[in-house]
């Protein structure tokens, strides 16, 4: 079984000593896959089990685990080396299409230039054609060139960033601009876990439904809402224990997630679980209207070349490289059509989406303020629910048991410290 990189993660940003609560916390996981992710990192990884009095058990991983693992599995050197391929792979597919973009200007550009000056030429040549063929190509090639012109950039300066910054160069704000950059809330079911669990142990292990009601999205209607059915995933997730009131007031507890391998400073956490909105693209003002500037000038090219193709008589005498243009030129303008349509679609789909965002973070910040003022039942509630609350950090005193060193010497170790505290207790009722 390949241990669990989520698992992996935890137990190195949590100083390498954890319990089941700790990692379940830190990484948003189930406390049963936590559990078992765990004791199979421990056994691939050579890691220890230490016991303390209580039952209770703690983890504790050398700090070159991933080396062990690294010479005990294939897959995951395996997996490392296609992680570094696929960076590079995929920065190669981000810069292609700016790549394909230029080349296909590049090309529409060449082809018309070839066939404008064959059409010049062949009207020079033929004085019956002379009023059609050239009027049309003195008037029509000057307005062509002004979109391919160097300096179109400075009659536009909205294309030129002012005082904007951009991590991107062009060929990645390409890419951004007709795709974006991924989903900001891609690790949102992650972040809902992480937050639930930090406000149970920031309360001590003992909570209200109220207090998690904010990290949840569809909590019912007002009337399902005294029922607290949206609690059940969060007590099946975290094994937590419900217990009533004597006014009838629903509470909940979760014994492992009381437990600490150490007492570290809380996390932080948001008063309500945030969705981020989506961004259009992450370029700069300027790289955005340069790349639309671009894909512009590019269909609009692809419409004129066609219509020069469309006429045959010229393009059709030029072979060459008029006659492999024309025969890639369905491709050229499906790319032009294309680059212009997938951002268009994907402006109005985040604005879509946005606005779903929106509302679900309005609803979360609702019922957060009512944990901010609240009223004399939910007090109660809170007071009643912090009977239960209790917090066990496990340090080396309260081990029994530990994998670490021969259970020979533990036990001389601890019939010492038996000793030493009858003597201690002996000595001060004398």
């Amino acid at each position: 079984m390949t241990p669990n990189p989520t698992i992996m993660q935890a137990v190195e940003k949590l100083g390498y000593r954890v319990t089941v609560g700790d990692v379940a916390t830190q990484s948003g996981l189930n406390l049963a896959e936590a559990g078992q992710g765990l004791l199979a990192l421990a056994s691939d990884a050579g890691g220890h089990l230490q016991v303390a009095e209580t039952g209770d058990i703690v983890y504790l991983f050398p700090r070159n685990f991933r080396d062990v693992l690294r010479n005990k599995y294939l897959k995951l050197r395996l997996q490392e080396a296609w992680q570094k391929i696929w960076r590079i792979l995929f920065y190669l597919i981000r810069i292609s299409f700016a790549i394909f973009l230029i080349a296909s200007i590049f090309l529409i550009t060449i082809a018309i230039i070839l066939i404008i000056t064959a059409m010049n030429a062949s009207s020079n040549n033929d004085d019956r054609h002379n009023n059609y063929g050239g009027s049309w190509g003195f008037f029509y090639f000057p307005d062509l060139f002004w979109y391919f012109s160097p300096n179109y950039g400075y009659y536009s300066p909205e294309r030129r960033s002012r005082g904007e910054s951009s991590d991107l160069n062009f060929f990645e704000a390409v890419f951004s601009f007709l795709f974006g950059d991924g989903n900001p809330n891609a690790n949102l079911e992650e972040r809902r876990w992480q937050e639930i669990a930090t406000i149970i142990r920031a309360n001590r292990g003992a909570v209200v439904g109220e207090q998690i009601a904010p990290y949840l999205d569809d909590i019912g209607e007002v009337y399902q809402q005294e029922y607290e059915d949206y609690m059940l995933p969060v007590l099946l997730r975290f094994n937590g224990q419900p217990s009533v009131s004597p006014e009838g007031q629903i509470v909940y507890y979760f014994p492992e997630l009381q437990i600490r391998a150490s007492k570290k400073q809380q996390q932080q956490v948001s008063v309500y679980l945030e969705e981020f909105p989506w961004r259009f693209s992450a370029a700069s003002s300027g790289q955005v209207m340069l790349s639309a500037g671009l894909g512009i000038a590019n269909l609009v090219g692809a419409v004129i070349l066609g219509n020069l193709l469309a006429g045959g008589t010229v393009a059709a005498k030029l072979g060459g490289f008029v006659a492999f243009v024309q025969g890639i030129y369905w491709v050229l303008l499906a790319y032009g059509i294309g680059f212009l349509g997938v951002p268009l679609v994907r402006y109005f789909w985040i604005k879509w989406r946005n606005r779903k965002i929106a509302a679900r973070n309005r609803d979360r910040q609702t019922r957060a303020r009512i944990l901010a003022s609240p009223d004399a039942a939910l007090h109660q509630k809170i007071v009643y629910a912090s009977q239960f609350a209790q917090e066990k950090v496990i340090s080396n005193e309260d081990l029994v048991y530990s994998t670490e060193t021969d259970l020979l010497d533990q036990e001389v170790e601890r019939s010492a410290q038996i000793e030493a505290e009858w003597q201690r207790r002996l000595g001060s009722r004398e």
